[in-house]
């Protein structure tokens, strides 16, 4: 598998899952819900997706999609500590500036997040 085409794909796909995760989490604190589970909400819904796209596309080898219940596992564990540090970041961002800042901030902890989440997943999850 190429690297180049992994790197593409997975950022077309995060830009994709960022999106998602965005909205709902910006939605969801419009409307009152806290910082701290709006983020994970948002990060709920793009990760559902975020791994059914990968591991069909991204890492997919030759037709051979890189799903299952053992990779979910793996992956369900990376998440859970890259959304720890995202909740962190943003709500941390919400209570220093204020919401409108954790807004802005979130693309950026997002992203930052992502290129350490390609390495993870690349070696650890779709492998």
């Amino acid at each position: 598998m190429s690297l180049i085409r992994q790197g593409s794909h997975f950022i077309l796909i995060g830009l994709v899952q960022l999106g998602v995760d965005w909205a709902v989490f910006v939605g969801a604190t419009a409307l009152g819900v806290p910082t701290v589970p709006a983020n994970v909400l948002g990060r709920v819904c793009g990760m559902l997706l975020g791994f059914w796209l990968n591991g069909r596309y991204t890492f997919a080898a030759d037709g051979d999609h890189r799903l299952g219940w053992a990779r979910f596992a793996r992956f369900l564990a990376l998440w859970l500590l890259l959304t720890a540090v995202s909740t962190l970041l943003v709500s941390t961002t919400a209570q220093h500036l204020g919401l409108a800042y954790a807004w802005l901030a979130k693309p950026v902890v997002e992203g930052g997040l992502a290129a350490v989440s390609f390495l993870l997943l690349r070696r650890f999850v779709y492998r």
